[in-house]
């Protein structure tokens, strides 16, 4: 595999936390602090405590619904719950004797005083997922196929789970997705196989997980803030390629991938398969005459590819529509991981087929008056924005949100051919302005004061009538904001509900 390393499979930690490798060793009477108490903090407590370890959790919050039917749970099965922000300030302790070991959820920051404590006492921390890893059965456990990247992680999990089921397997997309791994390892039904979301969040604190097949879609800056920089955040997505079995998937057109690949230690006989838009070369899938086409995992690869999917096939056998490229991208990683698991072409071809994008992902939405509608509030950065800007030919643009640091020139010069013109909202909106003040000074502007303001229908409504007042027939009105929602909304989800619920109104005619 060209530059990779080999090395044997190891366990992070030592003493008797390296023993705990799979649910059926000793974890009872281990000291454990769980911090956080969200879904996957949890489940991951509830793990623990049903095999006999001891757990105290802390979390800043002062108890909201879910939290405190989470708590009363926890307490029924004797786990020691500790609600509010006095109990995290410092790490608790026991009575008995020092903590063992510490399971953190996604949220926390590695420079968060408990966890900063933990480390400064030289006491292990395990994120979630590798907890999960940890809580495996001993034999027959379900093998992973992991998917990182700054965008198209869910989606391509979603379509891999879609390719898995088309096969016949039981299959689960689980992690960052949504599902926390813990409670799918621990159904009474085992699956077949999981597609496993991760962010660099998760990776950050994983060591010992060893994928079955593992991919990074893509690298670039986000999230900067938690990671202290951009080295760090792509030396956390680069950990999903360690101790990978059978194939470590890279996009051909993004460089810093295929260096993961080769400066990864993998396991002998691993594989370095690339996916790539264009013409695949030998150990890559990629598009031949509009047909998705691997050169990877068929015996005559050499002189030959088995032909997988159509693009028709990714936008539900429409002909009128052409699918993004960055979906293309994301279905020929799915592919790739199912294909390194063994899945037939023709069940590729019926997963993709059968998949559709989750709603806030590149959601078309019903015309009006020949001008199209698409809702992609996922696009919280950059990177994702420039995604969805590059699928359309002429756009009239909202945008705008919290930037988080992230830098929009590259994206608005990138854009500037495409725009009809732009409408911008949310916090940091002047400084999307200004980008196209720079980059595209003919684009007409129009920004919405939203602030702080509670009244996020009247808001969207005036963004929407704004964009529409610079559409022709035939454009696009795009929300990709490339920034987060929180300063405006509860999450991007509820940030694409309001825009959508704004095209119907229109569509409708009711404006009242």
């Amino acid at each position: 595999m060209g530059g990779l390393a080999v090395t044997s499979q190891s366990d992070a930690g030592g003493g008797r936390l390296a023993s705990l490798t799979h649910r059926d060793a000793d974890w009872s009477g281990l000291r454990v602090v769980v911090t956080g108490l969200g879904i996957s903090g949890f489940a991951a407590a509830d793990a623990l405590l049903e095999r006999g370890a001891r757990v105290i959790v802390v979390d800043a919050g002062n108890g909201t619904t879910e939290q405190s039917e989470r708590a009363r749970i926890l307490d029924i099965l004797d786990a020691d719950v500790r609600l509010g922000p006095e109990h995290v300030t410092d790490l608790p302790t026991y009575a008995d004797g020092p903590v063992d070991l510490v399971v953190t959820s996604p949220g926390w920051r590695p420079d968060h005083p408990v966890l900063t404590e933990a480390g400064r006492d030289g006491i292990p921390i395990w994120g979630e997922v590798e907890l999960a890893w940890r809580m495996r059965p001993a034999t027959g456990a379900a093998p992973w196929l992991t998917v990182t990247g700054t965008n198209g992680k869910t989606t391509t999990v979603q379509m891999l789970e879609a390719i898995l089921r088309a096969d016949g397997l039981r299959a689960l997309a689980v992690g960052n997705v949504g599902t926390p791994i813990i409670e799918a390892l621990l159904d009474p039904e085992p699956y077949d196989v999981l597609a496993v979301e991760l962010s660099s969040f998760q990776l950050h604190w994983s060591e010992s997980i060893s994928a079955m097949a593992s991919c990074v879609l893509n690298v670039a800056p986000d999230h900067l803030d938690w990671h202290g920089g951009e080295g760090a955040y792509a030396a956390a997505k680069a950990k999903i390629y360690e101790h990978t079995q059978v194939a470590c998937v890279y996009n051909v057109e993004d460089p810093a991938t295929e260096a993961m690949v080769e400066e990864a230690d993998v396991i002998e006989g691993c594989r370095a398969i690339g996916f790539t838009l264009g013409t695949p070369n030998l150990s890559m899938l990629g598009v031949v005459d509009d047909v998705l086409a691997d050169r990877a995992f068929v015996a005559e690869r050499t002189s030959s590819a088995a032909e997988l999917a159509t693009l028709r096939d990714l936008t539900g056998g429409d002909e009128s529509l052409a699918p993004p490229p960055h979906l293309v991208a994301d279905a020929l990683a799915a592919a790739a991981l199912a294909r390194a698991y063994g899945v037939t072409s023709a069940a590729v071809q019926r997963g993709l087929r059968e998949f559709r994008p989750a709603e806030h992902r590149i959601t078309e939405l019903e015309p009006v008056d020949g001008v199209r509608f698409v809702n992609d509030s996922k696009a919280t950065n950059p990177h994702a924005a420039a995604a969805s800007l590059s699928a359309y030919a002429h756009i009239v643009w909202i945008a705008g949100g919290q930037l988080k640091g992230a830098d929009v020139d590259a994206l608005v010069a990138g854009a500037a051919g495409r725009l009809r013109g732009a409408v911008l909202l949310g916090q940091d909106r002047a400084l999307i302005a200004a980008a196209l003040a720079r980059h595209a000074p003919d684009v007409p502007v129009v920004e919405v004061p939203s602030g702080d303001t509670t009244d996020v229908t009247a808001v969207m409504d005036e963004a929407l009538e704004a964009a529409v007042t610079m559409a022709a027939p035939g454009d696009v009105v795009l929300l990709a904001p490339a920034a987060a929602s929180l300063d405006m909304f509860v999450n991007y989800g509820a940030r694409g509900d309001a825009f959508t619920e704004a095209v119907q109104r229109r569509s409708t005619g009711d404006r009242s």
